[in-house]
């Protein structure tokens, strides 16, 4: 990292930074100034601060995130509520709503383009229609045929594929990464798509700004530009007390020519392919979707690239079985979906609900993380006192240590209920995966914990009877191997140590 790019880069952050501390500051003083309008003010503020408490317990919300806001206004009294309402009411956010809702709708119309597979799904795996009908007929991602899957675990397996469907592009290649990092992988990847730019193939690539926060300089777009690579920042981070600047694009896509299509939870950095050790060894997953399913990743990113560029993009322009017909065998069915935290339909978490509430024999769930509202414990815990092999694995070794401590919170009445924990002893496991029944597993970029589930852009690929269905299960058992399973012993814990985790649990919804 040259000096110059780390000096512009610091000055940004830290010019953020200081502008958020300076709002807080202003308001605080406000209050505080000990002045007759200061106490009046002080007065008003608590009213509003009941009203909204008030407000809070009568809105249709998670009970976590009610609990979370409730609390700190009980901390903080005098301007909690005011915050609240800073934070929470604005235009700025209905008005980005209105954005994604348009972008939806306009991509909705466009997703049975290559015909969908709902009555051959119908027939074929009844027992899945709730799953089904839910994902094609509510939230609008058709199941297809025509389509294959590979499972690619760990990091290096995916690059080492997406290098291969890449140097095989013929007009187009999209790239939307949470995270983007200089080194072996990404500076890899560069080279083939200057190559390709040069060729007259068609590059986009987008980037989360607050997950390239410290990354990536301001001017990398206009530096890819350069190379003919188009790029944009998705949500860029404002110096604002906003709760736009909470909804990051978590996604992972990369999609060549509409017809192959990666998604999971590898970024292009280069602990993901574990040429440098992060965390110990890092263990990831990504699906890789040839075929029909791949239109729909396609037109994911042709939404987000809209939202982010404001350009009215022809998503229709960009599908390739418009003079031949595709002609990919069906391995099983796949059915793509997307989440948005814009329209409070947690998608990603009710994927996972229904594989949970569907098992009969087992449910194998890899997860970073363990953070999670009463509902999804509920139904881990029925599942398993229900009878079905309840297996979850999550790190050994930790990126942030408060996201552990609250993890290993949920472990005691988890496995009280009989659900199997395990820590990947090697280090860090990053994958996101759920199995169940040698029949169905979906593979995607949500976690289980809060941000994830009702606050991040977020996908995944559901399958049933696809090849991908059983690499998922043996890669979960061959992993199990290397991990420790951890007993209701190893989740006693001394009472300060309990009542710290039970806190952290009030405020998971921030982590």
């Amino acid at each position: 990292m040259g000096q110059k790019w780390f000096r512009i880069l610091f000055r940004r952050r830290i010019l953020v930074v200081l502008l958020l501390l300076l709002q807080a500051w202003l308001l605080v003083h406000i209050i505080n100034n000990g002045s007759q309008a200061s106490v009046l003010f002080g007065w008003i503020l608590t009213a509003i601060s009941f009203c909204v408490v008030l407000g809070i317990i009568s809105k249709k919300d998670k009970g976590a995130f009610k609990l979370m806001w409730v609390f700190q206004i009980l901390l903080f009294p005098v301007f909690g509520g005011l915050f609240y309402l800073l934070f929470t009411f604005q235009s700025s956010t209905k008005r980005f709503s209105k954005r994604v809702a348009s972008t939806e709708y306009k991509a909705k119309k466009l997703l049975s383009m290559p015909g969908d597979g709902y009555d051959d799904a119908c027939a074929s795996i009844p027992q899945y229609l709730p799953q089904i009908r839910y994902l094609q007929k509510f939230a609008g991602f058709p199941i297809y045929t025509a389509s294959t899957t590979k499972f690619l675990s760990p990091g290096e397996v995916k690059f080492e594929q997406l290098l291969q469907e890449l140097e095989k592009a013929e007009k187009y290649i999209f790239m939307e990464y949470f995270i983007v990092q200089e080194g072996f992988m990404w500076n890899t990847i560069l080279e083939v798509l200057k190559r390709k730019a040069s060729q007259g193939v068609k590059i986009r690539l987008m980037y989360d700004d607050m997950g390239c926060f410290f990354l990536l300089p301001k001017d990398y777009p206009k530096q890819l530009e350069e190379f003919g690579i188009e790029c944009v920042i998705f949500n860029p981070f404002k110096p604002l007390l906003t709760t736009i600047q909470n909804n990051r694009d978590h996604r992972k896509i990369a999609v060549i020519d509409g017809k192959v299509a990666f998604t999971g939870g590898i970024n292009l950095a280069d602990e993901y392919i574990n040429q440098i050790e992060k965390h110990g060894h890092w263990k990831d997953a990504s699906i890789m979707v040839e075929g029909k399913a791949a239109w729909s990743f396609t037109l994911m990113f042709l939404q987000m690239w809209e939202l982010s560029t404001g350009a009215d993009e022809d998503y229709s322009a960009y599908y390739p079985w418009k003079d031949t017909p595709c002609l990919t065998q069906s391995d099983g069915f796949v059915q793509p979906y997307a989440d948005s935290p814009m329209d409070k339909e947690n998608v990603g978490e009710h994927v996972y609900l229904q594989i949970i509430n569907n098992a009969k024999k087992y449910v194998y769930i890899n997860t970073p993380y363990l953070i999670i509202d009463d509902s999804m414990v509920s139904a881990l815990a029925l599942s398993a006192k229900s009878g079905v092999d309840v297996r979850i694995v999550t790190p050994h070794r930790w990126d942030k240590w408060l996201v552990h401590m609250t993890t290993r919170s949920y472990y005691r009445e988890l496995i009280h209920a009989g659900v199997k924990i395990y820590e990947y002893s090697r280090g860090f496991i990053h994958s996101k995966t759920f199995v169940s029944d040698d029949r169905t597993a979906t593979v995607g970029t949500t976690n289980l914990d809060f941000r994830s589930l009702y606050l991040h852009f977020e996908c995944g690929a559901w399958m049933c009877d696809s090849t991908a269905v059983m690499e998922v299960k043996e890669d979960f058992l061959n992993t199990l191997k290397v991990c420790q399973q951890i007993t209701a012993e190893d989740c006693a814990v001394r009472f300060p140590m309990r009542l710290f985790q039970d806190v952290l649990r009030i405020f998971a919804p921030l982590m």
